[in-house]
């Protein structure tokens, strides 16, 4: 079982990034899948999850209206478009996925990847 993100970097803030998570080594259409951000000194946060089976998201109130989740079930990736950014929003991402439900308590999932940092600069 495998996630691989990608896309993260360096930005100004007010510009945008999208962040990749691409799956493989289980079905990926059966799993809930979450992006979660954890900045330096605080503990992992969820930012936004999407549903397996009617692809339902759901979004942190910080992110509401500036960050997109989508995912493409015929590539096994999903993506996280982030607009407008904040340098609150600097943190690393990891995107993690499970089996029942988009829960958004970091504990419930199963498998994780190995984070991408994004940093956006005042």
């Amino acid at each position: 079982v495998q996630l691989v993100e990608s896309g993260g970097g360096l930005v100004r803030a007010g510009g945008s990034l999208r962040l990749s998570c691409a799956a493989s080594g289980f079905t990926f259409d059966d799993y809930a899948i979450g992006w979660f951000r954890q900045a330096p000194g605080k503990g992992r946060e969820a930012v936004s999850c999407i549903a397996s089976y009617d692809h339902r998201t759901y979004y942190t109130d910080s992110v509401k209206g500036r960050f997109t989740l989508s995912r493409d079930n015929a590539a096994n990736t999903v993506y996280l478009q982030m607009n407008s950014l904040k340098a609150e929003d600097t943190a690393v991402y990891y995107c993690a996925a499970n089996m029942i439900y988009p829960y958004t308590d970091p504990p419930k999932y199963d498998y994780w990847g190995q984070g991408t940092q994004v940093t956006v600069s005042s």
